[in-house]
Formats: structure tokens, C-alpha cells, sequence
């Protein structure tokens, strides 16, 4: 049974959400303000947090900044419908993904179990393996979950994590947004969807440009992306 948080100052929607999912399997903790939220959040072990954006006490954009200070635990982020700044904030400071509200609680399930199985892959390659891959100046520890650049480590979520893995492996071919949409965030990309474009967008900060200036993730605009590098990628085992 996965252990979630739900934050959200809507009581009565909260209530109903949490016997949904539990009725799905979930065991459910409710938070209905972002102070209380983040003390749960980092005082207990949750393996996913929803996170509302409008709460008193502290907004969802606060409490999402301050955990990822000290804690990369998925988290899914509930913004108003049609808001889509709230959308891009969210993925920019540190969010898997979001969704609309009020959204459909299948959906809201069908996102939370990719999540969820995103984490549980990365925790099982973990146990598997001690393998890296290299390509330039990026090594990807595959058993540590740990990027370094340079030799020195990139913090980053588990979704981005995996959206780097997908492009380091594909490093001079091009993927379409709809693979990298299965194969990172185990879903398939709505017409509207702009958090793959937002975690690439988390990435190039992150690592910055290839040594010589080129950018070292492109949009292939209408197909996807590519990891500007040409030499087959180097796999090193235990």
C-alpha cells in the first residue's frame, strides 16, 4: 500500500478524495494548510504528495520550494483549471506534474501510479545495478540515482532524472515527445501538456550548455528532442 499526502484547504473535497483513493489502495494523510503540510511532509515518510496551490498558511509554491531543500519526494501539484502560469511555476521549482482542478480522480489516479512506478523503477535499478552511463561531461549513476557534471553532483527530482536518462541513452538521435512522455512519465502527452517541455526546460538550467557553447538539449520543433552529442554512449558496470 503506497503512502500519500494530500494537502488541500478544501475539507470537504479532501475527505472524499482520501476515501477514494483509499478505496484504490492508497493510505491517505490530509493536510489542509501549507504549514501543516510541509511539517508532514518532512517529519514523516510519504512515497507522494499532492500538493494544492491555493492554501492558507503557506501556498503550495512555498511548500514545494522549502521541500525541495531538504527532501526530492514525488510531488503532484493541483492548480486552478486554465491557470497555466500555476502549471509552469510548479514544474520549475521542483514539481513531477500537474494537474487541473477539479480533474477526474481516475485521472488524478492514472497520474499518481506513474509516478509511483517511475520511483519504484528507479528504486529497483538501484538494487539491480551499479551501472552508469557517460556521455561528455554528464555521468548518470544509475545505482546511486546520481547525475554529476564535471564530477560534481546535479540535484534533481526523479522525473527529471528519468527525462535525462531517456535523453542520455537516445544522445544524438532525436525522440519524439510522445516516446519520452511513456517512457519518462509513463503516460501518454495530451495536446496541451507543457510539463515535458518544462522539465527539459529544468534540465538545460541545471547542466548548462556543452563546453564549446551549443546547447546541450535541443527541440527539434513539431518532434521532440535531442542530447546534442554524436559518439555512442560509454556503460560502466560493477
Amino acid at each position: 500500500m503506497h503512502r500519500v499526502l494530500l494537502a488541500d484547504d478544501d475539507i470537504e473535497l479532501t475527505d472524499l478524495l482520501a476515501e477514494y483513493l483509499s478505496q484504490e489502495g492508497f493510505e491517505v494523510d490530509t493536510a489542509h494548510d501549507g504549514k501543516s503540510a510541509l511539517q508532514k511532509a518532512l517529519d514523516d515518510h510519504y512515497e507522494l504528495i499532492i500538493l494544492d496551490v491555493m492554501m492558507p498558511e503557506l501556498n503550495g509554491f512555498d511548500v514545494l520550494r522549502q521541500l525541495r531543500t531538504q527532501s526530492q519526494v514525488p510531488v503532484l501539484m493541483l492548480t486552478a483549471r486554465g491557470e497555466d502560469v500555476d502549471s509552469i511555476v510548479g514544474l520549475e521549482i521542483g514539481a513531477d506534474d500537474y494537474l487541473a482542478k477539479p480533474c477526474n480522480p481516475r485521472v488524478l489516479v492514472a497520474h499518481m501510479r506513474a509516478i509511483l512506478r517511475r520511483s519504484e523503477m528507479a528504486t529497483e535499478n538501484t538494487a539491480a545495478t551499479a551501472d552508469s552511463l557517460t556521455i561528455g561531461d554528464i555521468e548518470l549513476q544509475r545505482g546511486a540515482r546520481r547525475v554529476l557534471r564535471d564530477g560534481q553532483a546535479v540535484t534533481m527530482t526523479s522525473t527529471e532524472y528519468r527525462v535525462l536518462e531517456v535523453l542520455l541513452e537516445e544522445a544524438g538521435h532525436v525522440v519524439s515527445k510522445q516516446d519520452m512522455s511513456m517512457r519518462a512519465l509513463g503516460r501518454e502527452l495530451n495536446l496541451y501538456d507543457r510539463s515535458l517541455d518544462m522539465h527539459v526546460s529544468n534540465l538545460r538550467k541545471k547542466l548548462g550548455p556543452l563546453a564549446d557553447g551549443e546547447e546541450r538539449i535541443k527541440t527539434i520543433r513539431g518532434v521532440g528532442y535531442q542530447y546534442s552529442w554524436q559518439t555512442s554512449p560509454r556503460h560502466s558496470g560493477a
